[in-house]
C-alpha cells in the first residue's frame, strides 16, 4: 500500500468496504503467525515519572495522583502469577523516572529470569545505551516504546521537554535494535492535532523501522492532565482531525498488520475501555494477535492511571486470566503457549542480524 491508499482506507466509512479490510487483516495474520493469541503479564510497577506529556494521567506536572513504586519482591510475586497463569513474558511498565535505580531493575529482571523463566519487555521510556546495555546484560528480551505521532511539530507541543522532538524517539528505537532487543512501537490514535496524512505516514514509519511488535490505541481524555484541558487549542478542523474512535483502531491495527505482517500487535486495554463487551475481541478479528492482561495487584491499579476509567481495573490476576480464556475461545482462537516471539525477529537472531 502506498500513502494515499492507507488514507483512503482511513477515511473509509462503508461498512461492506470496512469488512473487507478487516477479513484481509485477518487472513494476513492467520497465514503469519497462527491462530494464537500470546498473554503478557503486565506490572506496572511505578507511576513516578519526571516528564510533562501533556496527554498522560501520570506525567509529573499531576500533582493530584498518589505516587507508588513497588519493590523487587512484590514485583517477582507478580512474574510468578503470571509464570502460574501460563503466561510466557511479563512487560515491566512505569513512568519514565531517571530518578529510578537501574541497578534495582537489573536485579529484578535477573531474579524474574532466575526463578520463573520468563520473557521480560521492558517499558520504561529513554535512556543511554550504557543503561539499556545493562538491563539486556541482565536478560531483558524485549523494549517498547510508542512515539505516539511521527509529526514533529505535534510531538514537540505534546511533549515539551522534549529536547530534539520525535526523532529522539526514533534514535533510541534504532539503538534497542542494535542492541538486539525484541523491538515494540506504535502511536496513539485520534490524538488532537492530528491529521489522516499524518496517521498513515506513522503506518509507513512501523514497517520502514521494521517493528516486532506494534501497539495502536485511542486517545482517551484525562481531565487532569494539559491536553484535557485545551484539548480546542489542539484539534484540527473535521475533515483533517482523525477521531479517537474504537472503529479507527480496528483501521489501524488491520493496516499495520497488512504492512508488517510478521509483527505482534495487542488488542489494547484502551479498546476494551471503550468497548468492554467486544473491544478486545474485534482487535483480535482485525489483526491482532496479543493481549496483555494486568497482573498489576489491584491496590496499585488505580494510581496508574494513564486514562481514567480503565477496563478491568479492579479484577484480580485471575478473574482477568479466566474472562480472557473464554473471550479468545470465542472467536475460535487458542492461547498461545510459550515466549511469543515475532517470526520477523527470529528470522533475524537466527542469523545474527540486528539493525
Amino acid at each position: 500500500m502506498n500513502r494515499q491508499e492507507i488514507i483512503s482506507w482511513l477515511r473509509q466509512t462503508e461498512p461492506a468496504e470496512l469488512k473487507k479490510l478487516w477479513d484481509n487483516a485477518d487472513r494476513v495474520r492467520r497465514e503469519n503467525v497462527g491462530q494464537a493469541v500470546y498473554l503478557r503479564g503486565l506490572i506496572e510497577f511505578s507511576n513516578i515519572c519526571g516528564r510533562k506529556c501533556l496527554y498522560c494521567g501520570i506525567n509529573a506536572a499531576n500533582t493530584k495522583l498518589q505516587r507508588y513504586q513497588m519493590s523487587k519482591a512484590e514485583i517477582i510475586d507478580c512474574a510468578q502469577t503470571a509464570r502460574k497463569l501460563g503466561y510466557g513474558t511479563v512487560v515491566l511498565q512505569s513512568g519514565e523516572n531517571r530518578k529510578m535505580d537501574i541497578y534495582f531493575l537489573a536485579e529484578t529482571i535477573k531474579e524474574i529470569k532466575q526463578t520463573a523463566d520468563l520473557a521480560v519487555t521492558l517499558s520504561v521510556g529513554e535512556w543511554d545505551r550504557e543503561v539499556y546495555q545493562l538491563w539486556k546484560q541482565a536478560g531483558a528480551d524485549r523494549f517498547l516504546m510508542r512515539f505516539e505521532t511521527g509529526d514533529d511539530d505535534l510531538y514537540r507541543r505534546l511533549h515539551p521537554d522534549s529536547k530534539n522532538g520525535v526523532a529522539e524517539r526514533f534514535e533510541k528505537l534504532r539503538l534497542l535494535k542494535e542492541l538486539g532487543y525484541e523491538v515494540g512501537s506504535g502511536v496513539m490514535i485520534g490524538l488532537p492535532g492530528q491529521s489522516y496524512e499524518s496517521l498513515a505516514d506513522d503506518l509507513l514509519k512501523f514497517k520502514q523501522i521494521g517493528l516486532d511488535m506494534i501497539g495502536a490505541g485511542p486517545y482517551i481524555k484525562h481531565h487532569d492532565t494539559l491536553l484535557g484541558k485545551n484539548l480546542e487549542k489542539f484539534l484540527l478542523d473535521d475533515k483533517n482531525q482523525t477521531p479517537a474512535t474504537e472503529e479507527m483502531t480496528y483501521k489501524v491495527i488491520a493496516l499495520a498488520r497488512l504492512l508488517c505482517p510478521q509483527a505482534n500487535i495487542p488488542a489494547t486495554t484502551a479498546l476494551a475501555t471503550l468497548n468492554p463487551q467486544q473491544g478486545r475481541e474485534q482487535g483480535l478479528c482485525c489483526g491482532a494477535n496479543i493481549v496483555m492482561p494486568n497482573v498489576t495487584p489491584t491496590k496499585y491499579r488505580t494510581m496508574y492511571e494513564i486514562y481514567p476509567a480503565k477496563a478491568c481495573i479492579a479484577e484480580s490476576a485471575e478473574t482477568c486470566n479466566a474472562c480472557m480464556l473464554k473471550r479468545i475461545e470465542s472467536i475460535g482462537r487458542y492461547i498461545g503457549s510459550g515466549r511469543g516471539e515475532s517470526p520477523g525477529f527470529l528470522a533475524r537472531a537466527k542469523m545474527g542480524v540486528g539493525l
